[in-house]
Order: structure tokens, then sequence, then C-alpha cells
């Protein structure tokens, strides 16, 4: 598998960041505030895949998220828990963006997510407190399903000496919670 390098220094991040914003500027600012509390449909995710580590995959991990009804302007909050086959966990909470291409159904969705890992057998990405960044592009079904392909990565920022970092490569359902 090919390093996505693109998605290791941040990059996906910085540009849900900057998307964010000009969401915001000109979407809600005008309007109610632009990071005003809003009401956004909430959603049970799951998510199945490879771990990728170093260009080579080295284990499956199963992912559950759950995005929220709250939102602060365009930034929906959502909370994550993950586990991998070889005892990796991984907890945590931040936002994300979903913006629509075009009126069809289908979007790109960035989100970027501080969180606790706890490596079990798996390896060492230098410590306690990593971030998960990543995007996905999707179909959302007229009943609010949706599915997805999602690319993240997994790593510290360098807040630590070490900083390799993991990729996962999944295959994501999201059910509207009723």
């Amino acid at each position: 598998m090919e390093e996505l390098a693109f998605i290791k220094d941040g990059s996906v991040a910085a540009i849900g960041l900057a998307l964010g914003l000009l969401n915001m500027a000109s979407n809600y600012c005008p309007y109610d505030g632009c990071l005003a509390k809003n009401e956004r449909q909430p959603y049970h995710n799951l998510s199945y895949g490879n771990v990728v580590y170093d260009r080579r995959k080295v284990g499956s991990e199963l992912y559950y998220r759950y995005d929220t009804n709250t939102a602060f302007g365009p930034f929906h909050q959502t909370i994550g828990f993950s586990i991998t086959d070889s005892g990796g966990l991984w907890i945590g909470a931040g936002s994300i963006g979903k913006y629509p291409i075009g009126d069809n159904g289908w979007f790109v969705e960035l989100h970027s997510m501080p969180g606790l890992y706890l490596k079990g057998a798996e390896i060492d990405i230098g410590g306690t407190i990593e971030f998960r960044s990543g995007f996905a592009v999707g179909y959302e079904t007229d009943n609010g399903s949706k599915l997805a392909i999602t690319v993240d990565h997994r790593s510290n920022a360098e807040i630590y000496r070490e900083n390799p970092g993991l990729e996962t490569v999944q295959l994501r359902l999201s059910i509207p919670v009723q």
C-alpha cells in the first residue's frame, strides 16, 4: 500500500479548519453568529478496515463514532472509539465538517479529533496522546444513511520524541439516530 504522505503532516486537519472557517464566514456569521450552537442530525457510524504502518498493512481496526446533535457553526461535534486486532485502543472527541459535492447525495467529510491511545501489542507510535485526522468520501441516501470510504492518520503532532503514526483505510456505514 502506498504511503499517504499528504495526511501525515497535519494537512487534512489544516484543510478541514480552513474549509470550516470559510464555510462559517459565508453561511453562519451573517445569520446566527459564527460559532453559534445549532442542532444537527446525530449519527451512529461503524467502520472497519486496514491499519497501515510504514506502507504495509499491520492489522485491522473496528471503529465506532457517534456524531452528536450539536454543532458550533459548521463544526459538528463527535466522539469515537476504536480497537485493533492487536489490542490497540483509541478514544477521542473532536469535530467534523461535511461538504456536499453538488446536490446528488455525494459528500466529502473532514475530521480532527484529539484522543488517548493505548498500544496493546500494536506498534508504538510515540505516546498516549494521539491526534486522529482524515477525510471520507461518501454517498448519503434519501433516508439519511451514508456509506463512505475513510482514510485517516493518527500521530502525536511531535509532542513526544517519536512520532511515526498509523494510517487507516476503512469502509464506514452511518445510520441516523431516530
